[in-house]
Parts: structure tokens; sequence; C-alpha cells
């Protein structure tokens, strides 16, 4: 099984704004970098939205590490996902979970891979992490520019 390592990270100027997903996906010695841009989103939903853009890149199931500053993203997934399903979608306070469309795909790929999750520390000096944020970050300029920005 391939060993793949994936950082992620999301943007938004305004919450909610104009928001930026960059993510790096290495495997061996290769490496793809791909971001996106959305005119209106909130920080949040980019977070996410990085990690199902990476995962959706891999055509096999592989072992994933993967590496987010969102406590958001690896909260969700770890811990308050499977409540949600059970629960219908409904968070403990029975109010709709917010983003579930966006809950659902991350469900969705993570059924179909082997991950490990990893949370660091956002604007801490991590390198990957920062790449990952700088890829977020010209997405946003790249939109706010003109046009609807996406890197594959």
């Amino acid at each position: 099984m391939k060993h793949i390592i994936i950082y992620t990270d999301g943007a938004c100027k305004g919450n909610p704004g104009a928001g930026g997903w960059g993510a790096i996906i290495s495997y061996q010695a290769t490496e793809k970098v791909i971001s996106g841009s959305e005119k209106h989103t909130t920080n949040n939903r980019m977070e996410m939205m990085a990690v199902i853009q990476a995962l959706s890149t891999l055509k096999e199931r592989c072992k994933v590490d993967l590496y987010t500053d969102s406590k958001y993203v690896k909260d969700g997934c770890e811990s308050w996902m499977h409540n949600w399903i059970k629960n219908n979608w409904l968070t403990a306070a029975k109010q709709p979970v917010k983003n579930q469309d966006l809950w659902e795909k991350l469900y969705a790929l993570f059924q179909q891979q082997d991950i490990n999750l990893f949370w660091v520390k956002g604007h801490s000096g991590h390198p990957m992490n920062e790449r990952a944020d700088a890829l977020a970050t010209q997405a946003i300029k790249d939109l706010l520019k003109g046009g609807i920005h996406y890197r594959n």
C-alpha cells in the first residue's frame, strides 16, 4: 500500500468572505500541489475543502498521514462525525450540523483510505503548513484579482 503524506490549509478574507484552500500531496520523491478558491465561504469550509480535494486526488487505497492546522477538521473527523451520523446529522443540542454537505464528502473519502490525522499548530513555522497556508492565501489573492482560482 502506498504511503502518502498530505498537508492542508484553508484561509478566508473575512469570515464569511473570499476563501482559499491549499494542499501538498507527497509520495516518495513526487509532490503534487493543488489549491482553489470560492467567492463567498467560511474558513472552516476552506479547511474542509483542502482535505476533500487532496483526498480526491488519490486513485487507490493508501496509507495517508494527513496534517491539518484545523482543530475543527481534526475533532470533526475523529470525535464528532460518528455521533452526527448516528443522530441523523444533528448535534448533541439537536441542531443541524453546519457544513453537513462537506462532512458527508469527508466521511466518504475517509472510508476509502487508511488515514492517520495529525494536528499542527498554524503559523508556528512548520514549513509544510506554511506552504499550504501560502497556497490558500495566494488562491484568495488570485480570486480577488478577477477570477476563480484552481491549481492542479
